[in-house]
């Protein structure tokens, strides 16, 4: 779930958009020089940002009354490295707030921070940690976890700014209310993602190698 428009109090909107907004200005320099060192990694780029446009902006209704949704910045996070998604994710949830109605302006930042900021820097670290492990079992716990990340990090949001009864039992309710739609969503997630990232190294390995995402023990695992 997007935080909604004017959800969240003045003090917490304005402080996780200061949060935020050093991310997003690294994530362009980020990007500018993966583009300018790697011109033929443009239409990779492109990709990645429709993907994660396309996947959160799907709405699935939730059998607690509220509505789930896929990410999809893992997938980015681990071609491209999870700054240059806190810039795609920016852009995406600006979209989706200005013409889906989909999140909101004054809740920019603290969408920005779950979903394109912490999401994918717990996914890429997670693909990274698990070096020795197959490659696509990387792929996949990397997308599945941003997809958690990021809804953990919106519960926490939410309890800070409405800690009814205590920020524990706040926090512990709205994981409560995420979890039922969100687990089976991230698992989905990692599936597609795994899929997606198998079709870009059959389809635009030069560029995949380019970027470093499949390295040489990764190439022998794929090829075998």
């Amino acid at each position: 779930m997007h935080i909604a428009e004017g959800f969240l109090p003045p003090v917490h909107a304005a402080a996780w958009t200061a949060v935020a907004a050093p991310f997003v200005i690294h994530g362009t320099r980020s990007a500018a020089r993966i583009v300018r060192d790697n011109p033929s990694a443009r239409l990779l780029l492109g990709a990645a940002g429709a993907f994660t446009f396309v996947m959160s902006a799907i709405k699935l209704p939730s059998v607690t009354g509220s509505s789930s949704h896929p990410t999809g910045t893992g997938v980015g996070a681990i071609i491209f490295r999870p700054p240059v998604m806190a810039l795609l994710g920016t852009i995406v949830l600006l979209f989706q707030a200005l013409l889906l109605a989909h999140g909101g302006l004054t809740t920019l930042g603290a969408n920005v921070v779950s979903m394109a900021v912490v999401g994918p820097w717990v996914g890429y670290g997670l693909f990274r940690i698990l070096a020795a492990a197959p490659f696509m079992i990387r792929v996949f716990v990397g997308v599945a976890v941003a997809d958690l990340a990021t809804y953990v990090t919106t519960a926490t949001q939410l309890a800070l700014a409405y800690p009814e009864g205590g920020f524990v039992e706040a926090w512990s309710r709205f994981l409560g209310v995420f979890a039922v739609t969100q687990v089976p969503l991230a698992i989905v997630e990692g599936l597609i993602g795994v899929l997606l990232i198998n079709a870009l190294i059959a389809w635009a390995r030069p560029e995949m190698e380019d970027l470093q995402v499949v390295r040489s023990a990764d190439k022998e695992a794929i090829d075998a």
